[in-house]
């Protein structure tokens, strides 16, 4: 009788923690939804085309296209052929921001790609797989009175991908081609008001350079950064669980340490997961406010890979663990064929990530996908990747329906228990399944909103209240995988409650040549853990 009162209070709290957590994940989804802008802001750029008459014996190489100091312009190429200036002459010249406004740290990053609007002539027109050669610089001064200081300095190439939808004939002289965007340029952090972009296209025919890319009537760039309003929600976010998965991860460490035996695998592998998760949730951004940083996307990276390959790890232990025979249980070695597609994998996307934004740290116009060869090598590591992530689910598919199958097989030993035992094994086939089904929730409402977030307008409008779609998907997931390791913490941190290790044996039967095996939840202060206590399985087997 008191195992039961004890089991259904038990259950009683799960449901009460249940319900708190549902609510904080409507907080969650809440904050982004109608407190956060929109993640991301694009502003389109025009390209303004200045006369560079001052060859090298002048101070100063930037030139400005407005301002107090701006360039000498021109209206289009036509004026150039007119006043014999030659195209190595002309810098497309683009500020940031566009006038009266500024940058902030806020904004965290830049990202900018390039539309060329070229025209079709007879005389001049774009090759097939023809290839621009692009002489770019980028400098910033955070008054507007100060000179400009470098970047970065490059000379880029990019492949034209254009289509013309007319005839290619006299009459269709002057239409524009239609050209895919083009990757220009990615900055980590944004710590200066003002930035300036020159670009140049220097044309030598004896080497070919920029020859047979047909008439350039303009340069656009599309500039993107992440909204200060968001930035701010964000960091609040971080800030506040912060304190609340390091608090629950102590919490649950000490109870694991006070227990006289030996942390199992599976309460190793959660406590990592805790720290992985911690350390995404470490508000380091604050410091990008106040220091260039420009690191800060890579490192980003790295924190959300270490994240979900943990994540990944502990979903193929956690199946393992309620499936495996005891001397395979136990030992991290007996995953290596389900752990090692995780780690081909995460390595392959960490080497792309680093063969990208690592090279950007040094050079923010260099994109991998500009190349034959960094475009196959970047699909390899990528394809290699996925291959990987496919096994890993085929791995997982397997062991959860072995799981289940095995749970329901050792459910017919619950009959010959008494009362109080039955309903506290039940406890913990139930806290099984409730785990199971709330995993397969988190992936799913991330696939979900993931693909809501792309297909909709941003934001939905219900009456007056406007709902940003996908600052809710990203506060909302963001906050949904912390709380989804803290209930982890919670409900499978070791009890200190004894139902009666001799009482166990006496109510199935069980010989001391048989073992019982099946799910993890509650740990005897001095026993193994129940993983290894439910189920009937024989030593022969």
């Amino acid at each position: 009788m008191a195992g039961a009162i004890i089991e259904n209070m038990s259950t009683r709290k799960l449901c009460i923690v249940g319900g708190i957590l549902l609510v904080f994940q409507v907080i969650a989804f809440l904050v982004g939804g109608l407190i956060a802008p929109s993640p991301t802001t694009a502003v389109p750029y025009t390209s303004v085309k200045c006369i560079d008459v001052r060859k090298n014996h002048h101070k100063t190489k930037w030139l400005m296209p407005w301002g107090p100091n701006h360039c000498k312009k021109l209206k289009d190429f036509d004026e150039a052929v007119s006043r014999q200036i030659e195209a190595n002459d002309i810098v497309f010249a683009v500020h940031i921001p566009l006038p009266s406004k500024e940058m902030s740290p806020w904004f965290q990053f830049m990202l900018f790609i390039m539309q060329l609007d070229i025209a079709f002539k007879m005389d001049n027109d774009l090759k097939e797989n023809a290839e621009i050669t692009l002489d770019v610089s980028l400098a910033y001064r955070d008054d507007m009175f100060d000179d400009w200081e470098e970047i970065a300095h490059a000379i880029e190439i990019r492949k034209l991908k254009c289509t013309f939808g007319s005839p290619k004939t006299v009459e269709s002289e002057g239409r524009h081609y239609d050209c895919d965007f083009l990757p220009f340029m990615e900055i980590g952090s944004v710590a200066h008001k003002y930035y300036l972009i020159n670009i140049r296209l220097p044309v030598n025919d004896r080497k070919g350079i920029n020859v047979g890319i047909g008439e350039i009537k303009d340069i656009r760039l599309v500039g993107i950064h992440q909204n200060g309003g968001f930035t701010k929600v964000w960091f609040a976010m971080k800030t506040f669980l912060t304190p609340s998965i390091l608090i629950i991860m102590v919490w649950y460490w000490r109870r694991i340490t006070l227990m006289t035996r030996a942390p199992v695998l599976l309460e190793k592998v959660i406590f990592a997961l805790g720290i992985s998760m911690t350390f995404i949730n470490i508000p380091v951004e604050w410091f990008s406010i106040g220091f260039d940083w420009t690191w800060m996307l890579l490192f980003g990276d790295i924190r959300q890979g270490i994240f979900y390959a943990m994540l990944l790890s502990f979903w193929i232990i956690f199946c393992g663990e309620h499936m495996m025979d005891q001397n395979e249980r136990n030992r991290l070695s007996g995953y290596w064929k389900q752990v090692g597609p995780i780690a081909v994998g995460s390595f392959c996307l960490f080497i792309f990530d680093m063969c990208e934004r690592g090279v950007q740290l040094k050079n923010p116009f260099y994109s991998i996908w500009t190349t034959e060869v960094g475009t196959e090598l970047a699909m390899a590591f990528i394809i290699v990747a996925g291959i990987c992530l496919c096994l890993y689910f085929l791995f997982l598919c397997f062991m959860v329906f072995q799981v289940f199958r095995n749970i329901s097989g050792k459910q017919s030993s619950l009959p010959a228990m008494s009362k109080a035992r039955r309903l506290h094994y039940e406890g913990l086939i139930f806290r099984f399944k409730f785990l199971m089904l709330i995993t397969l929730a988190c992936a799913a409402m991330t696939v979900i909103f993931f693909i809501v977030s792309q297909v909709t307008e941003g934001h939905w409008k219900w009456g007056d209240i406007t709902i940003q779609m996908n600052s809710a998907f990203f506060t909302g997931i963001y906050g949904m995988w912390n709380l989804y390791v803290f209930a982890l913490m919670f409900l499978y941190a070791p009890s200190h409650k004894n139902y009666g290790e001799d009482q166990s044996n006496g109510d199935l039967g069980v010989n001391s040549g048989e073992e019982l095996q099946l799910t993890t939840t509650i740990t005897h202060v001095d026993g193994p853990m129940e993983v290894y206590k439910l189920a009937r399985k024989e030593a022969q087997e």
